[in-house]
């Protein structure tokens, strides 16, 4: 009796893990997105406006958008790829200080596509900025934000 009862028991568990296995949704793997091109040019006045530094505050700013190009070698579309690299100004200081994190790309295609991003800069920090390790990584199916 025992015997018949741990062999029902070890074929249930077996055929639960083929099961799994079976229908197992295929996992969202992490994309690297390699970056190259980046460069930078002020903001049209219609997207400038309202423009504010970092947290929120009022202060004087001014409105940049970063442009390059994004290369997906994946071949597959990934979406919500988050931008991260580093930004100083012409005196070497940070200007998105213990952040390095600046943005998204909804969609990047399988290929070089061409992407842009908005940054508010404090308007006493001297251009011309430098623009540092822009890299960029998402997945091949949507995510929860």
């Amino acid at each position: 009796m025992r015997l018949q009862s741990w062999l029902v028991t070890v074929t249930v568990s077996c055929l639960l893990w083929v099961i799994s296995w079976v229908f197992t949704p295929a996992a969202l793997a992490l994309v690297q997105i390699q970056l190259s091109d980046i460069s930078y040019h002020e903001c049209p006045p219609d997207v400038a406006a309202g423009t504010v530094t970092p947290g929120g505050n009022a202060s004087a700013a001014n409105c940049f958008i970063v442009t390059g190009k994004a290369e997906n070698k994946s071949g597959k579309l990934v979406v919500n790829a988050d931008i991260f690299g580093r930004i100083y100004d012409a005196d070497n200081n940070s200007i998105l200080q213990n952040r390095t994190r600046l943005g998204s790309i909804d969609e990047v295609p399988p290929g070089v596509s061409d992407f842009e991003l908005r940054i508010s800069v404090p308007a006493n920090q001297p251009t011309p900025l430098q623009l540092k390790q822009f890299k960029a990584s998402g997945f091949t199916g949507k995510v929860r934000r």
